[in-house]
């Protein structure tokens, strides 16, 4: 195997959970991004934007438009901080309300996919995939 492969199948593999996580939330009006979003916020509670962009990895004009999308939809609110640039962002009861809805179908679609796995990799998956991103996080710093 050479590296070309291994990240062509890691983006392959990407994009195909993102597909499915779309097709998912769909049906309820949501698309990955905004979950990514709603997920965050539900486990942060109320977040400034940048922190959302620099948790995520998502540069500002995107994650605006989701923002945007979801204070249209109800699902967030924006509040102003200190300084009259940052907002906060954070769930409104609305959101709060569904959140156990979309959870169950994320989880759902989750534990689907994860039948393709051998017994047991799946901790291995995560540990391996967790000790890489620490690794790639320590060296941006």
């Amino acid at each position: 195997m050479t590296n070309h492969q291994l990240f062509h199948t890691l983006h392959q593999l990407s994009r195909h959970l993102t597909n499915k996580l779309n097709e998912t939330l769909k049906p309820m009006g949501l698309y990955g991004s905004q979950w990514a979003v709603i997920f965050i916020l539900q486990k942060k509670g109320s977040l400034t934007q940048k922190e959302l962009c620099d948790y995520l990895f998502v540069e500002a004009p995107p994650m605006t438009r989701t923002i945007q999308r979801l204070v249209k939809q109800g699902y967030v609110r924006q509040l102003p901080g200190q300084d009259r640039r940052e907002k906060h962002i954070q769930l409104t009861e609305e959101a709060l309300q569904e959140y156990p809805k979309w959870e169950q179908a994320v989880n759902k679609m989750n534990q689907d996919l994860l039948q393709y796995l051998p017994e047991g990799s799946g901790e291995v998956l995560f540990t391996l995939q967790n000790n890489w991103l620490k690794q790639l996080l320590k060296g941006e710093d």
